[in-house]
């Protein structure tokens, strides 16, 4: 026989509550959903900044025939944790991670956006608007174009999907170079990782509000931070494709050929 718990009031309540009604209930609330687009956007922050420094490591060169630093990095990524964790395992773990972070991170924040709406009263573009930051009032819009460029981004260099340049297997280096040949590639990261850095530097600030850690004394060097990240974010993964397409970063040797062997299989 089930056992019936008492509760206040007369009622009685049974032991068969929902174990995790509480994160129902973190999501459905403002605050909640506010929380869960900082945590989700601290993940993201740290991956973008992660993959920018592994950007870099094209300045060590095409390696001179003995492979470029970049290929080497890309082939430990997959490699990682190996043999307790099958090939690509770690970095799959990863993509699950980023992906999960990046669904829950849009999901909230269009929902917010959505009570914002109806929240407001009849007659609200009258009502005076608190003086904002061009990063604030664009957040919606450089959030939609990051993740347009973001699912290209992977067509073309993760799933090799949509290839406007020859790509090949393995060959990071080869296949960024032949890319950013292009002034319409170098065009479109360029301008994405500019508003990529303009996003970023509203979400660092606006993370320290959700967590409560603003406060009068500390609040410049909080936005000096957000600004100092965002800015060396921008710049580290602007330069790569300059830096390829001004010839900075030299040829590797038949990436060509190579490459459009691979596209032709």
């Amino acid at each position: 026989m089930s056992q019936q718990a008492p509760s206040i009031g007369g009622a009685v309540g049974t032991a068969e509550q929902p174990r995790l009604r509480w994160m129902r209930e973190v999501w459905r609330s403002t605050i909640g959903k506010k929380v869960i687009v900082a945590v989700t956007g601290i993940i993201l922050a740290l991956y973008v900044v992660a993959h920018m420094l592994g950007n870099l490591k094209a300045f060590q060169g095409d390696g001179q025939g003995a492979g470029a630093a970049i290929d080497g990095y890309a082939e430990w990524l997959r490699t990682v944790g190996e043999p307790a964790i099958p090939r690509n395992g770690a970095l799959w773990m990863v993509r699950a991670i980023l992906l999960a972070a990046l669904v829950l991170h849009v999901s909230a924040v269009v929902q917010l956006i959505r009570r914002n709406r109806d929240a407001r009263p009849e007659g609200h573009r009258d009502v005076p608007v608190l003086r904002r930051s061009l990063a604030s009032r664009t957040m919606t819009f450089t959030g939609l174009l990051i993740l347009a460029f973001v699912i290209f981004h992977v067509l073309q260099f993760t799933t090799r999907t949509i290839h406007p340049t020859p790509l090949a297997g393995g060959a990071v280096y080869a296949n960024v170079y032949d890319a950013f040949q292009e002034w319409w590639l170098v065009a479109i990261y360029v301008i994405a990782v500019g508003l990529l850095g303009l996003h970023l530097w509203h979400a660092l600030w606006s993370a320290t509000q959700t967590w409560g850690a603003d406060k009068p004394n500390r609040n410049p060097t909080l936005r000096r931070a957000a600004k100092a990240i965002s800015l060396a974010v921008a710049i580290g993964f602007a330069v790569v494709p300059l830096a390829f397409f001004t010839g900075i970063l030299p040829e590797p040797e038949s990436s060509s050929q190579l490459a459009s062997t691979e596209a032709d299989r």
